[in-house]
């Protein structure tokens, strides 16, 4: 193994401090549990500073340790997925299709007030940091198994494939529930973000 720079960053307990509600704020969003998001931190901290020597210096000391907690992230959420039910899934997914036809006239088109707005440039929002607290309450406001396949899919960056065998659901409804999310946050975003006049938290 290759020594790091003299000058490379060092995983310090002072190092983990300073990202530490950083690590918190992801792992709870992940698992919509405070309590176990506490503990994976805390146990994340403790692998990291026991392997500190495993770190050579070629990314920044925030991108390893999270690197550590995803896979804790990962592991606790195949954990938890065998004690939920296919069924939460159909029932979340019939909910959020009710509230979303409602945007539909009969001819299937949009309503007038639902009609998808023009949302400027995204990358101009992307780079504000108000428009991630935004997002993040939005991503809070869809169903926890729904939000859960987002997460996984889009923060994670799990494939398909593993997403279902770690959940136990098929390919279809895995992007059934995907493309629900996703409109889901559209229309959270637009009325709280995107839209003149928007409220933001």
């Amino acid at each position: 193994m290759t020594s790091p720079a003299p000058d490379a960053p060092k995983v310090t307990p002072e190092a983990l401090a300073a990202i530490r509600t950083d690590m918190l704020r992801f792992a709870t969003m992940q698992l919509r549990d405070s309590h176990l998001a506490e503990d994976l931190v805390q146990d994340t901290m403790i692998t990291a500073l026991s392997k500190a020597e495993q770190f050579g210096g070629r990314s920044s000391v925030k991108t390893w340790v999270f690197a550590i907690l995803r896979n804790n992230v990962i592991d606790a959420i195949k954990q938890r997925s065998r004690t939920v039910n296919a069924g939460d899934y159909i029932a979340e997914g019939e909910s959020m299709d009710s509230a979303f036809d409602t945007l539909f006239k009969a001819n299937e088109h949009w309503t007038p007030a639902a009609r998808p707005t023009d949302w400027g440039d995204p990358e101009d929002a992307m780079r504000e940091q108000q428009f991630w607290k935004v997002f993040d309450a939005c991503l809070n406001r869809l169903p926890e198994n729904t939000a859960r396949v987002f997460m996984m899919r889009e923060i994670l960056e799990l494939d398909s494939a593993e997403i279902c065998d770690t959940l136990s659901i098929s390919m279809s409804n895995c992007h059934v529930i995907l493309h629900r999310a996703r409109n889901g946050l559209r229309r959270c975003l637009e009325s709280n973000w995107f839209s003149e006049g928007a409220q933001t938290c």
